[in-house]
């Protein structure tokens, strides 16, 4: 097998795609053109263990929390492909890793060959767009939307509000054969039933009051493309069979038409409700349901991904606050990894926000942190997330009267000792007026005795 490493080395060289060979010790035996300009920076890495080498590791990748294509091909004897985050002179990027073992005339795995296909997604770069994380529930569906994107499959991401549907679905179109086709987003809960049929197929002029000209619908304009529906469970009953005609053969007919029309769409869908559950209620149809979900894709909310929020929240800084180069310090991080973030990454993003519009320096602390979620308490538009107080995991309309003034009492109290500006700078952020921030501050300080913190 050693005598035919020539040829397959020069084979390799003339490939776009990184690859390396190792043996059945992790060293590398040898490593193509493309590979060692984009990874080892033209430094020599044969003989250095393709751990090392690609994540840093002194043992092998399943030694140290990864999974391993060498130990799944080894045991399969067959091609394997896994998701790996590597290190890359750019920082860390997640690449597709294709492992095929190469046999000896007994049939017995000597050597590897490793394929790596950098992903235009899933950089951990916090100064550029894209999907952002490090978890196992986060690498789990990076991996399964890169699985599906090269085909065609029809697409369901189903998840809580704020989880980053709309981004999950614009990676899959992006990594897949009609990247350069339109992607078409159908906002399906602002629609009513007749400006939905309307928006999704187009009209024809006087179809309708007000239809004064022709128009062409979002299925028509993703034609080649990706249509994404997102709150797709928000879908008039009456208009799913005519979007069910849509999905199996691609025809439709502008409203106030007679003319069948065609499209070409690869379609992605979205929601947060419960469909199986609108199935059994007759709210949602079932031959709908099985055509939109080919291929579920669960997205998992920040509470099963708390590891990610450091990263993530500092990624969301450089995106609202591009011309300061700010941080967040240890005990800011924990701050917000305690938090249950019911709202997900969108109300992370709310809170980092804010935070730093409170931040005057360059380090966000835990107080800035502090304010920044009291300001969002008091909005009393999310769930209780004080676990002190009862009813914490309660939408706040559920809570009695007096579990909310309690709560609003707490948050105006943390706000009030994390701010570092004037009082008027502080009522201005709590959107109240400077003599009831006074009024209410005075009275609070009256129900704390001398000597105890509130």
């Amino acid at each position: 097998m050693a005598d035919d490493l020539p040829a397959l080395v020069s084979y390799l060289d003339g490939l776009p795609e990184p690859h390396i060979v190792f043996d059945l010790d992790y060293r590398i035996v040898a490593a193509n053109t493309a590979y060692m300009r984009e990874y080892a920076q033209n430094q020599d890495v044969k003989g250095r263990t393709c751990y090392e080498v690609s994540h840093h590791f002194n043992v092998p990748c399943d030694q140290a929390g990864e999974s391993c294509p060498r130990t799944r091909a080894l045991h399969s004897g067959q091609r394997e492909r896994i998701l790996h985050l590597h290190h890359t002179p750019c920082g860390e990027a997640y690449v597709n890793i294709e492992l095929v073992p190469l046999k000896n005339p007994q049939g017995q795995a000597v050597y590897f060959i490793e394929k790596m296909e950098p992903l235009s997604l899933g950089h951990q770069n916090t100064r550029q767009q894209g999907m952002v994380g490090r978890s196992p529930a986060f690498r789990a569906t990076l991996e399964m939307a890169m699985r599906v994107a090269p085909t065609t499959s029809s697409v369901l991401l189903l998840g809580e509000s704020g989880t980053g549907k709309e981004l999950v679905a614009q990676a899959i179109h992006d990594a897949s054969p009609r990247a350069s086709a339109p992607f078409v987003v159908v906002e399906c809960a602002s629609l009513t039933e007749t400006l939905f049929e309307s928006e999704l197929f187009g009209h024809e002029k006087g179809a309708f009051t007000g239809a004064t000209s022709a128009r062409v619908g979002l299925a028509e304009s993703a034609n080649g493309g990706t249509l994404f529906l997102d709150e797709v469970g928000d879908i008039p009953l009456s208009m799913q069979v005519k979007l069910l005609r849509l999905l199996e053969t691609g025809t439709f007919r502008h409203v106030g038409s007679s003319e069948l029309r065609h499209t070409d769409v690869r379609v992605i869908a979205a929601t947060h409700r419960p469909l199986r559950e609108m199935i059994a209620q007759q709210q949602f149809r079932e031959d709908l349901y099985h055509r939109l979900s080919t291929f579920p894709i669960r997205l998992p909310p920040l509470r099963e991904r708390r590891e990610d929020i450091p990263l993530l929240a500092e990624t969301l800084l450089a995106r609202v606050a591009p011309s300061r180069h700010l941080s967040i310090s240890a005990s800011g991080q924990q701050r917000l990894m305690d938090h249950p973030f019911s709202g997900n990454i969108r109300e992370l993003r709310n809170v980092m926000e804010r935070a730093a519009l409170f931040c005057d320096g360059e380090v966000i602390e835990r107080a800035h942190i502090e304010h920044a979620l009291a300001a969002d308490a008091w909005a009393a538009t999310t769930t209780t997330t004080d676990p002190q107080l009862p009813g914490a995991t309660q939408p706040l309309e559920a809570v009695s009267k007096s579990q909310r003034q309690a709560l609003a009492d707490a948050a105006l109290w943390d706000a009030a000792q994390a701010h570092r500006g004037s009082r008027a700078e502080l009522a201005a952020s709590l959107g109240i007026s400077e003599r009831s921030l006074y009024r209410k501050l005075k009275a609070l300080q009256a129900q704390v005795k001398p000597g105890t913190a509130r």
